[in-house]
């Protein structure tokens, strides 16, 4: 049975995620390190992880499993999620693929340094109404793929 794990801290597709859930009868894991008022959806349950940097990151790597689901916008996550067979997709709806996750990788490290070195000071664009449809077509698309294997 396919399940969803979303790295829910920051997360602006909860309630997205919620209908897709609830629409095909999955079990989803909202892990956070607290802040969130749980669901009364019988098929969302809450994980609170202790605070630290990776610690939502990690309880979603050691559960995940082939053919789940994983929704977030960290990529050393979406990396050992991949590795492990599952699915990962940003809340705009962008799919991290086995192709494309060592480019994303990369990129990042590359920002990375440049922000310490002052060089590039903004973030990422401001998330829209289009984010939001695009990742409720692909998250539809990726729980029907999720199904067939």
């Amino acid at each position: 049975m396919v399940e969803i794990y979303v790295d829910a801290d920051a997360c602006p597709v909860k309630d997205e995620i919620e209908r897709v859930a609830t629409r095909h009868g999955l079990k989803t894991y909202l892990v956070c390190d607290g802040g969130i008022r749980p669901s009364q959806n019988p098929l969302l349950q809450l994980v609170v992880v202790s605070q630290g940097t990776d610690a939502a990151d990690d309880w979603i790597a050691e559960h995940i499993g082939k053919a789940d689901i994983c929704v977030t916008n960290d990529i050393p996550l979406a990396d050992r999620c991949l590795k492990q067979g599952a699915f990962a997709l940003k809340p705009n709806g962008e799919i991290y693929t086995d192709d494309s996750i060592g480019m994303a990788l990369a990129t990042r490290e590359i920002m990375q340094g440049l922000r310490e070195t002052g060089e590039v000071t903004g973030g990422p664009r401001p998330f829209s109404k289009a984010d939001r449809s695009k990742f409720l077509d692909r998250m539809e698309v990726t729980v029907q793929a999720a199904k067939k294997i």
